[in-house]
């Protein structure tokens, strides 16, 4: 006499499987992976608040997320102070790298993705394939390259050894040449040149205010790239005037085990270095909603 298992049914399967699958993809547990993913990104802003508000000795007497008796000012008088302001430098030069970096960077990648998109040429599917490309490989294999380059043309050390190679985003590419070729309609474009408009004329008057959204999304990401590149100025610069924020707080805190007076100056600098960010981010997305809304009544 042999003992038969019995075969579970299939109604029976799939109604396990649904059970197992909505215990992973219910409400509650959405919210949960929400939470700990807000938490993860929040808490580090919180501690660098709370640090900048410490002096050299409340770091050994007060807990990470503690504040202490309030130093931030002191804080921001130090660092305004420090080598001659040198700080304030590093600002400007950051904002001057990532400001006109992405409004220029962003208007080139606009160009080259409408080209791509709405322009017929021979090599454009290589040109494309190229940009593709482009994307896959890491900023930091092009740091020597780069600098090589840099050392041939007599630019190391300057200003433009940093900024030309900002200009250049194979992402940005790709993202306008998606954008033109759903936001700009061919009809417009052979209405425009039957109308006598050149292809440049075209290009500024009609496809670039029909690719305000997506510009404005590039110029945000070309901005905030730009402001937290590091590996690029560290190769290309030796001098502490031209040097960004990040590499001038990068400066300091390889003194800080010798010299501790450095590390709330450090904190107090990322901090601040934050803010440029945030201002971005909100003003361009108020423009990026705007810019959606009129796309939507045309």
């Amino acid at each position: 006499m042999t003992a038969t298992t019995p075969t579970p049914t299939p109604g029976r399967a799939s109604a396990s499987a649904a059970r197992g699958g909505s215990r992973w993809t219910s409400r509650g547990a959405v919210y949960t992976v929400l939470v700990l993913a807000t938490l993860y990104s929040v808490l580090p802003l919180v501690w660098l608040l709370t640090s900048a508000t410490k002096s050299v000795g409340d770091f050994s007497t007060t807990s990470a997320f503690e504040f202490a008796d309030w130093n931030l000012a002191a804080n921001i008088d130090d660092l305004l102070a420090e080598e001659d302001g040198v700080f304030l430098s590093w600002v400007r030069n950051s904002l001057l790298y990532a400001g006109l970096g992405a409004l220029i960077g962003a208007l080139v990648c606009a160009a080259c993705g409408y080209a791509i998109a709405k322009l017929d040429f021979p090599g454009r599917r290589l040109l494309f394939a190229v940009t593709l490309t482009g994307v896959l490989v890491p900023t930091t294999a092009l740091a020597l390259p780069l600098y090589l380059l840099a050392s041939e043309l007599r630019m190391v050390d300057t200003f433009w050894a940093v900024f030309l190679p900002l200009l250049t985003n194979p992402f940005g590419v790709y993202l306008a040449r998606a954008y033109a070729e759903a936001a700009v309609p061919d009809e417009v474009l052979e209405a425009a040149r039957v109308d006598g408009s050149g292809e440049l004329r075209t290009f500024l008057t009609i496809a670039l205010p029909m690719m305000r959204p997506g510009v404005v999304t590039i110029l945000l990401f070309q901005f905030v790239a730009i402001w937290n590149n590091f590996f690029l100025p560290l190769v290309m610069l030796t001098d502490p005037d031209l040097f960004p924020v990040t590499l001038g707080l990068y400066q300091w805190s390889t003194r800080v085990t010798q010299f501790p007076q450095y590390n709330p100056l450090v904190i107090t600098g990322s901090l601040l270095a934050v803010v440029p960010l945030v201002a971005a981010f909100v003003v361009l997305r108020r423009q990026w909603r705007s810019g959606l809304a009129t796309g939507s009544l045309r």
